[in-house]
Parts: structure tokens; C-alpha cells; sequence
């Protein structure tokens, strides 16, 4: 048994050596990645180390002292800290109601589309949002839709309605902030549904066109069940990112009249972490939201396997 074991042993030692003799030209172009994500990715993780410290910048991560819990329960204690995860939570919720569904209609519609030519342009017409930087884009939004100065509300008192204040009230801000965040990232998000589409059997489609099937029928029955895994798999990822949020669009799109709704876990970890140089407390709200995701995404990829759908794993 032993020398069977040696000899099992040799053959796939041996068989490793014959692949990287083979594939070397592949694993030395893995090696960038992998180095990439250990520099950037595994090895910051010891920084989590801060939330658990009275971090001082003078003394470092290893000459900190360590105060165990006390940071969480300083940030579970503070009232704005609930809003804020309400707003991150309500923000990230209406993005997923509205804004997920967006990429998948807008792919469907461009692959019905019969021109080549006009399809790419408007490919490349809806693409272009994805490219520009939300400074530049809230420019445009309080160009369009200030409550004074913004060409809408121009039109509409030139037409002898009243001013909608978009930005200025909290129920039109939440609408606002959704749709441009709709218009920035859908045609971006189209890509992975196209793609998913020309892998679906172009002979379901003529089979169903002599059976008499229209296009609708031929979406519903045919398109939509093709790209049904993909579907799953980036909803589940993006529940996995609901408590995640980014800075830049709360920021720029927020202002002191919608803070009640503004106001969430990124520009809290801004404000409180690093303008008032508390390292420790931002490096526990992050550590908070990251667990928090988690178990989002490990729950719904759970569901998604006992409904009898394909997981992430």
C-alpha cells in the first residue's frame, strides 16, 4: 500500500511538472493577477486589526492599543449610524427593484433590433453614461433639475406649471438619484445579457418561427429561459452588495435639504472616519457592512440552490 501510494504520488508529481512545462506561458500571465490581489486585496486585510484598536497614526497598526469591542459598541450607539444604514439599505433596494430589471429589457430590445447599423450606434449611445464621472454627471443633473436654475423646471413655468423641486425634497430626491443611477449604469449592464443571448441556439428561434411564434412568445419562451442563469447568478451578487454603496453619487447628488435620505454608510464613513481622523470607527462600519453582505449573499445564494437554480457554488 505504501509503495502504491509513492508511486501515485510520483505520477502526479509528474504530471504537474509535464503542465507547467507545457503552459508555462499561462501560469507566468496568472502570476500578474495573483500578485495583484495578494498585494491589494489579502494582504490589507490585516488592517481590520483598527476597528478592533484605539488606532493611533503616530504609533501604527502593531503599536495601537488593542480596546477589544468598544469601537463597535461607540458606533452601534450612535444614533446616526441607524439612519444611515436605513438610507444605505432603502437606496440600495430601490436601485435593485428598478435598476436590475433595466439591463436585461434594454438587451432584450437591442437584440430585436434588425439594423446592424443602428443597433451599434445605439449600443455605443447607451454605453457612453458608463464613462463619464459622476462630478460631471451632477453637474448635468443640477443643470437640468434645479429647482430654480434647471431646464425642466425653466420649461415648465414657461408652460405656467409650478416648480418640481427634484432635489430639493426628499421623496423627488429618491426618485432623481434612482433614475440617474437607471441611466448611468444600464447600457454598461447591458453587455453580459448580449452576450448570454448569441449563446442561445439560433435553431430554438426558426423552430419557433415555423411553429408560428411571435416575437414576444419567442422572448418569453426562448430568450428569457436562455439567459435565466445569468440572471440569477448577478442577482445574486448584486443582493450580496446591498449593504455596500458607493461614495461619490450620494455625495455629489445629496445636499443639506435631503440629508434625512443622503446621508449613508459611505459619506457616514467620510464624515465621522476620516475628516475627524477616527480610523478606528471607519474600519468598523466597513467590517460591519462587509459581514452584513456576506451573509446577504450566502442567503440568497442558498435560496437560489434549494429553489433548484444554478449558485454561485
Amino acid at each position: 500500500m505504501l509503495a502504491k501510494g509513492t508511486v501515485n504520488q510520483r505520477k502526479s508529481t509528474k504530471n504537474i511538472i509535464f503542465y507547467l512545462k507545457r503552459d508555462y506561458a499561462l501560469y507566468i500571465l496568472l502570476l500578474f493577477p495573483m500578485i495583484y490581489y495578494i498585494v491589494f486585496k489579502y494582504v490589507p486585510m490585516y488592517g481590520v486589526t483598527i476597528a478592533f484598536k484605539d488606532y493611533n497614526l503616530f504609533k501604527g497598526v502593531m503599536g495601537s492599543e488593542w480596546v477589544g469591542l468598544d469601537v463597535f459598541r461607540e458606533v452601534f450607539a450612535m444614533k446616526d449610524f441607524y439612519q444611515v444604514v436605513r438610507n444605505t439599505l432603502l437606496l440600495n433596494f430601490l436601485d435593485l427593484l428598478f435598476g436590475f430589471p433595466a439591463p436585461i429589457v434594454l438587451a432584450i430590445l437591442l437584440n430585436e433590433v434588425g439594423n446592424q447599423i443602428y443597433k451599434r450606434i445605439s449600443q455605443t449611445i447607451v454605453y457612453l453614461p458608463h464613462f463619464l464621472s459622476w462630478v460631471i454627471i451632477g453637474g448635468m443633473v443640477y443643470q437640468i433639475f434645479s429647482t430654480e436654475t434647471g431646464l425642466v423646471n425653466i420649461v415648465l413655468r414657461s408652460l405656467g406649471l409650478n416648480s418640481i423641486p427634484f432635489l430639493a425634497e426628499s421623496k423627488n430626491w429618491i426618485i432623481t438619484y434612482v433614475s440617474v443611477g437607471i441611466w448611468q449604469s444600464m447600457g454598461w449592464g447591458t453587455i453580459i445579457y448580449l452576450a448570454a443571448i448569441t449563446g442561445i441556439n439560433s435553431e430554438l428561434y426558426e423552430a419557433a418561427e415555423v411553429d408560428g411564434a411571435g416575437r414576444l412568445r419567442k422572448i418569453w419562451h426562448i430568450t428569457l429561459p436562455g439567459i435565466k442563469p445569468t440572471i440569477i447568478i448577478l442577482l445574486i451578487l448584486n443582493v450580496g452588495r446591498v449593504m455596500t454603496i458607493g461614495f461619490d453619487r450620494p455625495y455629489i447628488l445629496g445636499n443639506p435639504l435631503v440629508a434625512d435620505y443622503s446621508n449613508v454608510i459611505s459619506v457616514f464613513v467620510y464624515n465621522y472616519g476620516l475628516k475627524a481622523a477616527r480610523y478606528s470607527l471607519a474600519t468598523a462600519v466597513g467590517l460591519f457592512q462587509s459581514v452584513v453582505s456576506i451573509v446577504f449573499l450566502l442567503t440568497t445564494n442558498y435560496l437560489a440552490r434549494k429553489t433548484g437554480e444554478q449558485g454561485i457554488w
